[in-house]
């Protein structure tokens, strides 16, 4: 017997070791319920031991009962806390003996493990093993109740009536150990015998219903893990992935790590997408030197008398076309090394809160006009948007799409390059 029995201790054990890893790898999104009632009746049987060599009890004795809540970890291995009563009785009537139990069993869905989805949705396969404690008592004959404890192992085929109850049929082999009456009552072993209380047989079928309880629509008995749903979560995941590496503000940082999600755009920033401020002042570093060679600019060109003795200011280098913001071939978003551009433009409108400007877009000359002239709008629009952003007031600033500048060589990549821009208009 223990040639048997250790081997499927050993199996129980290990599939309830692979739980872990079958969760992640089979099972995906795990959209099944998972807990179930299990209750049914049926017939026992026993051949032994008897006290009176007469005792026979029927191949078909009546009754058995039985009780269980089952859990699956996953779609293919779960564990089960049952109850039985089971009375059993001579053929001739001369005893009747009463047993109840407790187990608990390893169940192992075999008919996913051996892929009955791909010929039927309606038939299921169950198989359990596990260790349980009785007590039965013999009426008229025993004073006090007996225990013993029993090893288990049965097959348990189903239907599927619908998403939340199945018809099952079960039949379980026990053997019972450390038994010390027969089950017509009498003392066991024998005195005197060699026998060690290891040889009761207890056989028991039933018919009964798997009530399913949960939310989702399936239960672990019936979810088959398909394709589509690999698809489903890998676009899920997708999505997800897409969402945390917005980068709202174009600095480098993606937003769910971004401190600081809306900083100036072109600003050099740290790992956490904080614009670096090394004094503390409240102004990117980045921004106050462009600030800074702004004002130095301006100051020499009006120490300097200007062009032909003029003074020319700021506004004159803007509205003279000194200060643009460049693009790279069919984008709408400025380039890199555009924001010392778009800074000059600040520091003017924030110095003069009465002005306002013109924000000017251009394409080159590659692609169809109509296309073009979208392009361009679309540019001023997004630096429109970094000057918003950086705390101009939208309403001084008036986007134009002037579509495709024709006054260079449409065949240079460099002449055009020069002419994919933002330009200024300031009033």
């Amino acid at each position: 017997m223990k040639k048997v029995v250790l081997p499927l201790a050993l199996l129980c054990l290990a599939t309830a070791g692979m739980n872990a890893q079958d969760n992640e790898s089979t099972d995906g999104a795990k959209e099944f319920n998972k807990w179930s009632i299990d209750f049914g009746g049926g017939v026992n049987k026993t051949s032994g031991p008897f006290a009176d060599p007469s005792s026979y009890v029927e191949a078909f004795n009546f009754f058995h009962a039985e009780l269980g809540f089952r859990y699956m970890f996953n779609t293919k291995f779960g564990l089960k806390l049952s109850g039985t009563y089971d009375v059993i009785n001579d053929k001739d009537d001369k005893w009747e003996t009463n047993m109840f139990g407790v187990d608990v069993q390893a169940y192992a869905n075999l008919g996913r493990i051996m892929e009955f989805e791909t010929w039927t949705k309606r038939i299921g396969l169950l198989g359990h093993l596990g260790a349980g404690i009785n007590g039965f008592e013999t009426k008229d004959v025993m004073d006090d109740n007996e225990w013993m404890a029993r090893l288990m192992v049965g097959i348990t085929p189903q239907f599927r009536i619908s998403d939340r109850v199945a018809l099952y049929g079960d039949f379980t082999v026990s053997r019972a150990f450390d038994q010390e009456h027969t089950w017509d009552g009498g003392v066991y072993p024998a005195p005197g015998s060699n026998q060690q209380g290891f040889d009761a047989w207890f056989y028991t079928a039933s018919l009964g219903l798997n009530i399913y309880l949960g939310g989702k629509e399936q239960h672990a008995d019936w979810y088959v893990y398909n394709e589509s749903d690999k698809l489903a979560e890998a676009v899920s995941r997708i999505d997800e992935l897409e969402a945390k590496m917005q980068d709202t503000d174009r600095d480098g940082v993606p937003d769910y790590l971004d401190a600081e999600p809306n900083t100036t755009a072109g600003v050099a920033v740290d790992t956490k997408g904080r614009s670096i401020d090394k004094n503390n002042n409240g102004i990117p570093d980045e921004l106050e030197s462009v600030t800074q060679r702004v004002d130095t600019l301006e100051s020499e060109v009006r120490g300097n008398g200007g062009a032909n003795g003029k003074s020319v200011g700021l506004k004159e280098m803007i509205n003279g076309g000194y200060v643009n913001v460049y693009f790279d071939f069919n984008k709408d978003t400025p380039n890199a090394q555009s924001v010392s551009g778009i800074n000059f433009l600040i520091k003017y409108l924030k110095d003069n809160p009465s002005s306002t400007a013109d924000v000017i877009g251009y394409a080159d000359e590659i692609g169809d006009n109509a296309y073009n002239n979208d392009l361009s709008q679309r540019r001023a629009a997004n630096v429109k948007k970094v000057l918003v952003e950086a705390g101009i007031d939208a309403s001084r600033l008036n986007i134009i799409g002037n579509g495709e500048d024709a006054s260079v060589d449409k065949k240079s990549k460099q002449a055009r390059q020069t002419v994919r821009r933002v330009t200024f208009k300031l009033k």
